[in-house]
């Protein structure tokens, strides 16, 4: 089955400058997409009916179902009413590992989340890219974030969906993916870098969301050593960076940007450092 529709027209009443007009809005299509292995359901989240094979090898390696492409036998979408089911073939190993955490997960919860074994993961390590070698410059970061603004078709037409973008200095921007949800942008973007067969250490990965610590261990699975992102990071996505070794750089605007954690890797250009 294809992608369904991204986006649909909604009627309005726009007030601007004093004068009220009726007329009408493009908005983004938002719809329950369900991620199923060895015809079990994993995860369902609300997302974007588009790149869903993309979606599907990057929440698999976010997720840490697969560690590689080769683990995914196939990939079926199947229209499920109102929403979309995504339908994950796992080599035999996988799918028989998947079935031991499911069963190791069952049981009743008290927390009112997941119970105990969702808080660990939750909060689980992330990959060491301390050792990952970046060297870029103020321009390559304005570049990146040039190029992943002019590279969001349906955001520039619905101005309500987030993008992710992988960025490689000297080759520029090679993949970027949109959705409603900054998680699933990010996890897209992990399933076309991993499908182009292009290695995360490579390139940087651009998002136009805050930095979640949800960014930073998706951006570390994926094995990239610098996250840049337009707004701002929480205190937990900062710790857990400068426990992975990578580099966050954040409130990208213009010319101008801050850098949280690891800045031997960024040649700001500055002459001098004002206190």
């Amino acid at each position: 089955m294809s992608d369904r529709a991204t986006t649909a027209t909604a009627r309005e009443i726009a007030r601007r400058n004093g004068v009220v007009r009726a007329g009408s809005r493009v908005v983004p299509e938002e719809v329950p997409i369900a991620f199923s292995y060895g015809g079990s359901t994993q995860a369902v989240m609300m997302g974007t009916p588009a790149d869903l094979e993309d979606f599907a090898v990057g929440f698999s390696l976010t997720e840490g179902i697969i560690s590689s492409m080769a683990e995914i036998e196939e990939i079926t979408v199947v229209g499920e009413g109102r929403g979309l089911d995504v339908q994950v073939t796992l080599a035999e190993d996988k799918e028989d590992a998947l079935r031991a955490r499911r069963r190791h997960m069952a049981g009743p919860v008290g927390c009112g989340l997941c119970g105990i074994e969702s808080i660990d993961q939750a909060m689980r390590a992330v990959p060491d890219v301390s050792g990952i070698q970046q060297a870029l410059s103020a321009r390559h970061i304005t570049d990146a974030v040039k190029a992943l603004n002019g590279a969001q078709p349906l955001h520039a037409e619905t101005h309500a969906v987030h993008g992710a973008g992988f960025f490689v200095p000297g080759k520029g921007m090679i993949a970027v993916r949109e959705d409603v949800g900054r998680h699933n942008a990010l996890d897209k973007l992990a399933g076309a870098v991993v499908r182009q067969g292009v290695q995360g250490s490579d390139g940087v990965v651009v998002v136009t969301s805050r930095i979640s610590v949800e960014m930073v261990q998706k951006t570390a699975i994926l094995g990239s050593a610098v996250l840049i992102a337009i707004s701002a990071p929480t205190a937990l996505a900062i710790r857990t960076a400068e426990e992975a070794g990578m580099t966050l750089v954040a409130l990208c605007r213009g010319e101008d940007f801050e850098v949280f954690t690891r800045d031997d890797r960024i040649d700001t250009g500055v002459v001098a450092h004002v206190a």
